[in-house]
C-alpha cells in the first residue's frame, strides 16, 4: 500500500489512509509524507464493535468517491460502513493464498466465509496473484469482480549494488568469494523456517564453505523457538540472525542465492525484492513463485528441505558467471513485469474505471 501510495500521481488522486488498529510504523511513514492518515484503535484479534460508528463518523467527513480496502477484516468492516453512508464505489483488496484462510478454524476464517458470501457487492475485488484467484473462486467469492494486479517493485531502490554487497559481508566477517545463501521473512508459521534450517544442514555436508543468512521481525538468538530448531539441527554457528533490518536493499545486494521456503504466501515481495537486486532465487511452490521466477531460478516442493538443497546445490556448481546471468535475467523479468509503474498504473486505471458517475 505505501508503494502504491507514494507512487501514485497527486494531481488525478487524493489518498486518505484509515488504519483499523494504531497509526504503526507505516502509518507514521505515510503521514511524513505528507498524507492524512487516520486510526481506528481496534486491538488485534479483538472484535470492537465502538469502532463503528467511529468509521461511520470519519467516512461520512471524508466523503470519498471510493473506498479500497486490505485483507478480510478491514473488507467486511468497510463494506458494511461504506453502503451505510453511501461510498459511491468500494475496492477490496486480498493479498494472500494462504490454504488454512478458508477453513472455519479461526475468527479470520470466518471473516473469510463472509467476505465470501459478501463478495458480488463491492465493485471489485483485486487479489495480487493468480493463484490468490483460484483459490478465492474455491472458497466461493464472485469470480466476476475478482481482478489480478499483482505487487509491484522499487527497481531504483532494490538494484545490483557491489559496494552495499561488500559492506554487509564485511560485516558478517565473509569473503567475496564464499557463497551467501539467504531467506528474508518474519517468524511465523506460514514462513516454515524449519525447512531452511534442515536444507542447510544438508547442504552444509556437502559445501562446508556455504553460508547461511536468516532476517526478518523475530530472527534473533532470544527466539527460544527459532533457537531450538537451530540447536536441533547443530545449526546455531552456521547461520546468521540479522533480525529486522532497515536496509534490506542491502542485505538483498549481498546474497548469492535468495531462498523462500513459505507455504502459503501468495505474490511474495521478498522473491521480487531479490530478483530486482540481481540474485536468483530458490522458492517453494507457493502463490505465483514459480510465475514469478520463471527460468530465472528454481522452484521446490514445500516442506521439501532435500529438494530445497539439491537446488541451492544446482546454482552453486554452475559457478559465479552463471548465476550473474540468471540475476541479470531476473531483475529484467521483474522490470518488464512486476515495476512499481505497472501496479500504480494497473490500480489508476481500476480507479477511473470505477470512479466514473453510474
Amino acid at each position: 500500500m505505501r508503494n502504491l501510495l507514494t507512487s501514485s500521481n497527486p494531481q488525478r488522486f487524493r489518498h486518505v489512509v484509515i488504519s483499523m488498529l494504531d497509526r504503526g510504523l507505516v502509518g507514521d511513514e505515510l503521514a511524513a509524507c505528507g498524507f492524512e492518515v487516520h486510526a481506528l484503535g481496534m486491538k488485534s484479534g479483538i472484535p470492537s464493535p465502538w469502532a463503528l460508528p467511529k468509521l461511520v463518523k470519519l467516512l461520512g467527513q471524508l466523503q470519498p468517491d471510493i473506498l479500497q480496502c486490505w485483507m478480510y477484516h478491514a473488507n467486511l468492516l468497510g463494506l458494511m460502513v461504506a453502503k451505510l453512508v453511501g461510498v459511491p464505489a468500494i475496492i477490496w483488496g486480498i493479498r494472500t493464498s494462504n490454504p488454512e484462510c478458508g477453513s472455519l478454524r479461526s475468527l479470520t476464517g470466518w471473516v473469510v466465509k463472509a467476505c465470501s458470501w459478501l463478495s458480488r457487492y463491492p465493485d471489485c475485488v483485486v487479489v495480487n496473484s493468480k493463484n490468490g484467484r483460484v483459490r478465492h473462486q474455491g472458497w466461493g467469492y464472485c469470480d466476476a469482480n475478482l481482478r489480478v494486479i499483482p505487487n509491484g517493485f522499487d527497481t531504483s531502490g532494490f538494484k545490483p549494488d557491489p559496494e552495499a554487497r561488500r559492506a554487509i559481508r564485511e560485516e558478517l566477517g565473509l569473503a567475496e568469494g564464499e557463497i551467501l545463501i539467504g531467506m528474508s521473512a518474519r517468524f511465523l508459521k506460514v514462513k516454515d523456517h524449519g525447512t531452511f534450517i534442515a536444507a542447510a544442514r544438508i547442504l552444509g555436508r556437502r559445501e562446508p564453505g556455504a553460508k547461511f543468512l536468516l532476517v526478518g521481525q523475530g530472527i534473533h538468538r532470544s527466539n527460544e523457538a527459532l533457537w531450538r530448531m537451530l540447536l536441533g539441527a547443530g545449526m546455531e554457528d552456521r547461520i546468521y540472525l540479522l533480525g529486522r533490518r532497515p536496509d534490506m536493499a542491502r542485505v538483498m545486494a549481498a546474497l548469492d542465492i535468495a531462498t523462500l521456503t513459505s507455504w502459503g504466501d501468495s505474490f511474495p515481495n521478498v522473491i521480487g525484492e531479490a530478483m530486482a537486486c540481481g540474485v536468483p532465487c530458490v522458492a517453494t511452490d507457493s502463490g505465483d513463485s514459480a510465475e514469478i521466477i520463471a527460468d530465472t531460478g528454481h522452484v521446490v516442493s514445500i516442506k521439501d528441505p532435500e529438494a530445497l538443497a539439491r537446488a541451492w546445490a544446482e546454482l552453486i556448481r554452475i559457478g559465479r558467471a552463471q548465476r550473474r546471468a540468471l540475476g541479470e535475467r531476473a531483475r529484467a523479468r521483474v522490470i518488464e513485469n512486476y515495476s512499481m509503474e505497472k501496479l500504480t498504473e494497473g490500480y489508476e486505471s481500476l480507479y477511473e474505471e470505477i470512479g466514473r458517475p453510474k
